[in-house]
């Protein structure tokens, strides 16, 4: 029975897991909205004629979350809140069959590359010409930038080739053109994405073209902080480097996923990488570029990891000093390479293992923070809380890393604008300051 009357052809467009599940639902507005739909992102106001759900399904927490939303989504239709429900995106894709047996209130499931076949089945059309148009959910300063789909690695622990398929690039012209577009509607700051940026071009140029492609996009007027995010080690262009050094619209920020410390792990994780490698690799990335912030992310109790292990782990990690770096629990995938050994690390030790790493970055965190304090630096505002605004500088990505916190009173700033700050103060993860 219906609470409520619904707005026709109204859609609430639900985001959950990745940037690239948000870069897909942009896309996906765009699509919406072209067709005449009035189209909303996670809207809070329940009125909706359609829901359309993105999905996660990469580790176990992800997934428990993507179900229970659509679980509650699907309890809203019964309560006559919402006439359509629809589910896309990594989990769809993954379990479908599963899925459509136990929620049967979903009217339809599609996968990672469906999107015509949604519009088709809401009776819009699938509008080629819109191809690299977007409906931001960001604000309008800073995109998320894909540019390709799909991964081709063989890592032991990962179930993403299995949702999104084999590494696909989209050519530089593209790329250009979508940059040029985001920049004429304001966008400063572009957040490259991918499940391996370092592999872009391999299947279009025959070439690792990450380089070439970075050359490109710094050219576009308007754009003034490049971003790269997932760099895989394994095979890394070291003339990426060259290029960042040499342009000054792309950050002095590197996030390389590096999953392990120890050699017996990141060959049986498959990462085609030792540690000795991995060192060497850093070292030549901080000598190259000494201002670099570096991030990385860990995996705690992969199958077979020992105390040893662990231990030579945690002395890498306080060794190392990364500037940033996060941890996940081992998830075990379903038909994934690592399902055939036994998930012999108990919960309760990946989680105390997981903890003991963080705790040591948080020192190393506020260390480097502490290094800060005194120094000038450029921050791009990205939105007001309270009494402040929030900033980052080049060395921190949104949503993950460090903020820059100024006092309102100190200074008139706009959103999506640029303003030098000294640093007064700072604390494990939040910088204090003061405009110039």
């Amino acid at each position: 029975m219906k609470t409520k009357t619904l707005r026709k052809n109204k859609v609430n467009v639900v985001t959950l897991g990745c940037a690239k599940n948000i870069f897909d639902s942009e896309v996906m507005m765009a699509q919406l909205k072209a067709n005449n739909f009035d189209v909303e992102h996670e809207s809070s106001e329940k009125d909706s004629e359609i829901v359309i759900i993105n999905t996660c399904g990469f580790i176990d927490n992800a997934k428990e979350e993507s179900i229970n939303t659509i679980l509650a989504w699907a309890d809203e239709k019964k309560r006559g809140n919402v006439d359509k429900l629809y589910v896309t995106g990594c989990l769809s894709e993954r379990y479908k069959p599963e899925l459509e047996k136990d929620i049967p209130e979903v009217n339809s499931f599609f996968g990672t590359r469906e999107l015509p076949r949604l519009l088709k089945t809401l009776k819009a059309d699938y509008k080629h010409e819109l191809v690299g148009e977007r409906l931001l959910t960001t604000p309008a300063h800073f995109a998320y930038f894909k540019i390709s789909e799909g991964c081709d690695r063989p890592c032991s622990f990962c179930a993403i080739p299995l949702m999104r398929g084999g590494h696909v690039s989209t050519p530089i012209e593209q790329l250009v053109a979508n940059a040029k577009s985001l920049a004429a509607k304001g966008t400063k700051e572009l957040i490259l994405i991918a499940q391996d940026l370092t592999y872009y071009g391999l299947d279009l140029y025959k070439d690792r073209k990450l380089p070439e492609l970075l050359r490109q996009l710094s050219d576009v007027e308007g754009i003034d902080w490049i971003r790269l995010q997932y760099a895989y080690p394994s095979g890394f262009p070291l003339e990426v480097l060259d290029v960042m050094k040499e342009r000054s619209n792309i950050c002095n920020y590197l996030d390389m996923p590096l999953q392990h410390a120890t050699t017996n792990m990141l060959k049986a994780m498959r990462r085609g990488i030792t540690r000795e490698k991995t060192d060497a690799l850093i070292a030549t990335i901080r000598e190259k570029i000494p201002d670099i912030a570096l991030r990385t992310t860990l995996i705690a109790g992969y199958p077979g990891e020992t105390k040893e292990d662990f231990e030579e782990t945690l002395e890498w990690v306080e060794k190392t000093k990364f500037d940033r770096l996060g941890v996940f629990t081992y998830s075990h995938e379903e038909n994934t390479h690592a399902y055939n050994s036994k998930d012999d690390v108990p919960m309760r030790t990946k989680k105390k293992r997981a903890d003991a790493i963080m705790e040591v970055q948080s020192h190393i965190s506020y260390e480097n923070n502490q290094k800060k304090v005194g120094q000038k630096l450029k921050v791009l505002i990205d939105r007001i809380e309270g009494d402040s605004y929030i900033g980052r500088t080049e060395y921190d990505s949104p949503e993950v890393d460090n903020e820059v916190i100024i006092d309102k009173s100190k200074a008139y700033l706009r959103v999506g604008d640029f303003a030098e700050v000294v640093i007064d103060s700072a604390e494990h993860y939040d910088l204090y300051a003061t405009p110039l």
